[in-house]
C-alpha cells in the first residue's frame, strides 16, 4: 500500500457519464441487477469500505441523490472518460481517488488488492482480461494539473495519461472486473434493461 493511503484518504469516483451507444443509448447506471439498479448494486458493494462515493454523471442527479450519492456533471462534455475523471478529481476532498466505471460486473477482491499493490504514483488494475485503465487509484495532487493539461491539448486517452504519471499496472491474478457494453454482456451477467429502454436496443 502506498505511503499515506488509508481508508479515510480514499474517495471512490464512479464514471457514469457514458452514452451507452452499444446498448442503444441506455444509461448503464440504471440497468436492473438483482432487483435494483446497477449503480445501487455498486454502492452496496462499496458500503463495507466506508469510502466517500462521487458519481460523474450528466443526467438524473435526483435519482443519485435518492441513493445517497453525490453526482457531478462533466465540466468538459463530449471528451470521454478523461473529462469525467477530471470532474471527479475537482470534487474529490481526499488525497487519493479510486475510479471505477459504473458498468463493472464484479468488484471484490480486486479493489482491496489494487489499493494494497499500488505504489507512490497510484496504480492501474490489470485483471485476467488485461489492463483496465478506468479501474485505477490516482494521486489527486498529481492528477489535477496533468489532466487539465491533457484535456487542454486534446490528449484524451486515459492510459496515455497514466503512462505519463508513471502509474504502474497492478496484476490481479484470478480477477475479472467485466463490463456491460452489449446485450450479450448483459445476458451473461444476468442483467436486464429497464422496460422503458428495451425498445431502443432491439
Amino acid at each position: 500500500m502506498p505511503a499515506g493511503v488509508s481508508p479515510d484518504t480514499v474517495t471512490v469516483g464512479l464514471l457514469a457519464g457514458g452514452r451507452g451507444t452499444r446498448l442503444g443509448g441506455v444509461d448503464k447506471a440504471w440497468l436492473e441487477r438483482d432487483g435494483q439498479s446497477q449503480v445501487a448494486w455498486l454502492a452496496g458493494q462499496l458500503a463495507r469500505h466506508a469510502w466517500p462515493v462521487l458519481v460523474s454523471a450528466n443526467t438524473h442527479p435526483g435519482r443519485y441523490h435518492a441513493l445517497g450519492l453525490h453526482a457531478v456533471p462533466d465540466r468538459r462534455p463530449d471528451q470521454g472518460p478523461l473529462a469525467g475523471i477530471a470532474t471527479l478529481a475537482d470534487a474529490c476532498q481526499t488525497p487519493w481517488l479510486l475510479t471505477l466505471p459504473v458498468d463493472l460486473v464484479a468488484l471484490d477482491p480486486g479493489l482491496d488488492a489494487l489499493v494494497a499493490m499500488a505504489g507512490a504514483a497510484g496504480g492501474v488494475a490489470e485483471d485476467d482480461d488485461g489492463l483496465q485503465p478506468l479501474v485505477a487509484l490516482w494521486d489527486v495532487a498529481r492528477l489535477r494539473p496533468a489532466i487539465d493539461a491533457a484535456l487542454g491539448v486534446g490528449r484524451l486517452a486515459v492510459h496515455d495519461l497514466q503512462a505519463r504519471l508513471g502509474m504502474p499496472a497492478c496484476r490481479l491474478t484470478g480477477m475479472r472486473f467485466g463490463n456491460l457494453n452489449t446485450p450479450r454482456d448483459l445476458a451473461d451477467a444476468g442483467l436486464r434493461i429497464p422496460p422503458q429502454s428495451e425498445a431502443s436496443v432491439r
